[in-house]
């Protein structure tokens, strides 16, 4: 059973820096495409960032410049390393992973809220 359980969510004022960790179980974690989503009150889930198997990396405009994904496959964990947030990046993040046949799974969400 694939779970994905996120981490590192926080209250935080504008410029400062967290960083979101997901770590999965129940797969082969090698294989999976990995991505951070979010989701702001009253809005549409959006990517954030992706990183492919091979390491192929995306990011959505407005957080080029800030955000960092990064994988590490020995300890079947993404991170998302977020610095000079702004209040808009105020959502709830949710880790993603879709396998090789494009099924989706995702975790339980991680509350990020930044201050002005």
């Amino acid at each position: 059973q694939v779970q994905l359980v996120e981490s590192g969510g926080n209250l935080v004022q504008a410029g400062g820096s967290l960083r979101l960790s997901c770590a999965a179980s129940g797969v082969i974690f090698s294989i999976f495409d990995m991505g951070w989503y979010r989701q702001a009150p009253g809005k549409q889930r959006e990517l954030v960032s992706s990183i492919t198997k091979g390491g192929r990396i995306n990011y959505v405009d407005s957080v080029k410049g800030r955000f960092t994904i990064s994988r590490d496959n020995a300890k079947n964990t993404v991170y998302l390393q977020m610095n000079n947030l702004r209040p808009e990046d105020t959502a709830v993040y949710y880790c993603n992973a879709q396998n090789l046949m494009g099924r989706d799974y995702w975790g339980q969400g991680t509350q990020v809220t930044v201050s002005s």
